[in-house]
């Protein structure tokens, strides 16, 4: 199941459903009581006799064993509408025709609940989506940033990481294959956000990759910078340019002067609130959902129709 492969890849405790396993800027310790009772809200009380099973149209739940139907059935009674509106997810799906979302969100809920993600975590991973959404989405200066897909794709993707953070090491296998499973669709921006409290290297090796993206060999600059990760320092990066073939007087004059850039994409995560690597905006808000291919591709396929 997905849920346990997300558990194991970014080394997840609890299924990092809302930014998944990160490298922060700093501990800030937990209100263990506030998550407990957080908990317990997101389970929704409805006797399984007032539970509403007729089936959606357009909906198939053929893979949901009973119990799971029951629970997904039970949720689209208590969920609200995700456009906003006065009603359930299910009057959405069945009624509302202006609602785009609606069968996206059902299917959603049905993934979740097919790979196994306990109750109390639904209403986060809900609310993540489809209610705390912020009124006005990020813009980033995006000239001349490295990038992997087309860049006038429908779709972007901006991501804040640190090739010191393990996080960011397993994070970059999964943004690859969602833009392999999108070729036309989708472009990922990669923004430099190098925590040197942490990664003393981070930030050579920050600059060793716009370096490399100065003579176009970013992504295999990244690759080798992922691949020997901590061992960043100066004589390190060089080694690994040597060895892409790279024009040394060039690159060592490009890796000296790239700081400042390296501090532009800091400053533009630091305004967007970025507070730990990876940290991914998609299109112009933060990505909340599970770091999977498939739930990346949900996201994809939802905003797809709904405004493109």
């Amino acid at each position: 199941m997905k849920f346990n492969a997300l558990r194991a890849s970014l080394a997840v405790a609890a299924l990092a459903f809302l930014a998944g396993a990160s490298c922060k800027k700093e501990s800030k310790a937990g209100d263990t009581g506030a998550v407990e009772a957080a908990d317990r809200a997101g389970v929704v009380n409805i006797p399984e006799s007032e539970i509403d099973k007729t089936p959606l149209p357009g909906i198939d739940v053929s893979k949901l064993d009973g119990k799971q139907q029951t629970l997904f059935y039970k949720l689209v009674q208590a969920y609200p509408s995700p456009c906003g509106k006065a009603h359930s997810l299910r009057t959405s799906v069945t009624e509302d025709k202006t609602c785009k979302r609606a069968p996206f969100a059902a299917r959603y809920i049905i993934s979740l609940i097919s790979d196994e993600a306990p109750e109390s975590e639904l209403r986060k991973v809900w609310d993540a989506k489809y209610k705390d959404v912020p009124a006005e989405t990020k813009t980033f200066a995006l000239d001349g940033v490295p990038h992997s897909g087309p860049i006038d794709a429908p779709i972007q993707i901006v991501e804040f990481f640190d090739y010191g953070c393990p996080a960011c090491k397993d994070a970059k296998p999964i943004l690859d294959e969602v833009v392999a499973r999108n070729p036309s669709t989708v472009v990922v921006f990669y923004k430099q956000f190098p925590l040197t409290d942490k990664h003393p290297n981070a930030m050579s090796a920050a600059k060793a990759a716009l370096a490399a993206h100065a003579q176009g060999k970013f992504k295999q600059m990244h690759d080798k910078l992922f691949e020997t990760q901590p061992e960043h320092d100066r004589a390190a990066v060089m080694a690994i340019a040597e060895s892409l073939g790279l024009d040394m007087a060039k690159f060592q004059a490009d890796y000296d002067a790239a700081e400042a850039k390296v501090r532009a994409d800091m400053k533009e995560g630091d305004a967007a609130g970025v507070d730990g690597t990876p940290t991914l905006f998609f299109e112009g808000r933060e990505y909340a959902g599970p770091w999977h291919p498939d739930y990346f591709g949900y996201w994809i396929a939802e905003e797809l129709a709904v405004n493109h």
